[in-house]
């Protein structure tokens, strides 16, 4: 029977995990030669010991002897305290790191000290956990990154959430919830509707009924952008509540504050007001089947129309009213004509200052005075002090 090798190792991303206490471990799918796929979970400490012991295996190949031999690559040893930002810049050297090695010749790549360390531990099936512990949070690696190991943007979140109050489906596409429900969210579109999974079940939810588990969400949402971003309503609305805009479709109007629940605050003229997000469409921006789509659907509900809602956190939302976004709204739309207007004179003064230069009778050159009697007859020609005689 063949000896057991591998032939790919995909890095899928890493946990945030809470028990014994929270630390960071990588995923990888290993791919063997009997077809089979793996999961394992290794922490950044262990890979490096790992690669430390594979060098000394391995000295000409490592470079200890000549560095123009090293075929072994490279690998930053681990910091004092590996925090997210380390773990998630890592991960382009490690996935390039795990290409390179399974690509080493076979006398490496296939050695027991290799095939070992990726082989499939218990804790990689029944990893070990507390129920009173925080569930591990996954970062996977978006799929235009896993086609170049080098070139790894920021990972996806799935976050877990939970239901506030119960919903009930209106399309095949979305998914009902019950108050209390524990959903992982795996896309969060800016519409105001998100795709979440609940164990064997799929679909979209609206953002509105669902709250984080760690506390109030508001610090996921982008702070008012009173200066506004010009977007164009492609689909006309009627106001139900008060503080909602009526708008036609082809209307200009400026956003000045993006929700999660897929209703944002915009400005038109100097009115503002809720307005659903799946409406609009930045000025400029090509349209697309996919918001096209979207369009069709109605809008998600609101936080404020969900009845029976019920937060599991002391400290609730927090909330900015349409006073305060119109006030502010109205102090920049001020500044703004301030500015405007203070161009707009200085343009005035240099056209008057330029008018004036211009108007200005040009200065004549001055006629020299006419020589004298004597320095004629002492300087000029014979021929012209002919003329004075």
């Amino acid at each position: 029977m063949e000896d057991a090798f591998i032939r790919h190792i995909e890095l899928l991303g890493y946990e945030k995990r809470f028990f014994p206490s929270q630390h960071y471990v990588y995923m990888f799918l290993v791919k063997w030669n009997d077809l089979s796929e793996k999961l394992v979970y290794r922490r950044f400490t262990e890979i490096y010991e790992f690669h430390k012991a594979l060098k000394e295996m391995f000295p000409i190949e490592s470079g200890d002897i000549n560095m123009e031999n090293r075929i072994i690559p490279h690998l930053p040893a681990p910091k004092w305290f590996d925090g997210q930002r380390s773990t998630q810049n890592r991960q382009g050297t490690l996935a390039e790191y795990c290409y390179t090695l399974v690509n080493l010749p076979h006398k490496i790549s296939r050695c027991l000290h290799v095939v070992n360390f990726f082989k499939v531990r218990p804790d990689d099936t029944n990893p070990i956990t507390d129920s009173q512990i925080t569930k591990p949070e996954v970062f996977l690696l978006p799929k235009d990154a896993k086609k170049n190991p080098t070139d790894i943007t920021g990972p996806i979140v799935l976050q877990t959430y939970r239901a506030i109050a119960d919903y009930e489906k209106s399309s095949k596409s979305e998914m009902a919830l019950k108050a209390g429900d524990m959903v992982d969210v795996v896309e969060k579109s800016e519409s105001g509707w998100w795709f979440c999974q609940l164990k064997n079940k799929r679909g979209w939810v609206p953002a509105a009924y669902l709250e984080p588990m760690d506390g109030p969400d508001e610090s996921e949402e982008q702070e008012p952008n009173y200066a506004g971003e010009q977007y164009i309503v492609q689909k006309s609305y009627t106001a139900v509540e008060e503080d909602e805009l009526t708008l036609k479709e082809g209307d200009s109007i400026e956003v000045i504050h993006k929700l999660l629940d897929g209703w944002w605050v915009i400005r038109k003229d100097e009115t503002t007001g809720y307005y659903p997000s799946m409406y609009l469409q930045k000025a400029g921006e090509a349209n697309s089947s996919v918001k096209s789509e979207l369009r069709n659907r109605s809008a998600p509900p609101r936080r404020s129309t969900i009845r029976n809602a019920k937060s599991i956190h002391k400290q609730s939302r927090k909330q900015i009213s349409q006073e305060t976004y119109r006030r502010n709204s109205k102090k920049y739309i001020q500044s703004r004509r301030n500015r405007k207007e203070n161009f707009q004179n200085k343009a005035n003064v240099i056209i008057e200052k330029n008018e004036q230069e211009e108007n200005k009778p040009k200065a004549q050159p001055a006629v020299p005075p006419r020589p004298s009697k004597d320095l004629i007859l002492n300087r000029c020609t014979e021929s012209t002090r002919r003329k004075i005689l």
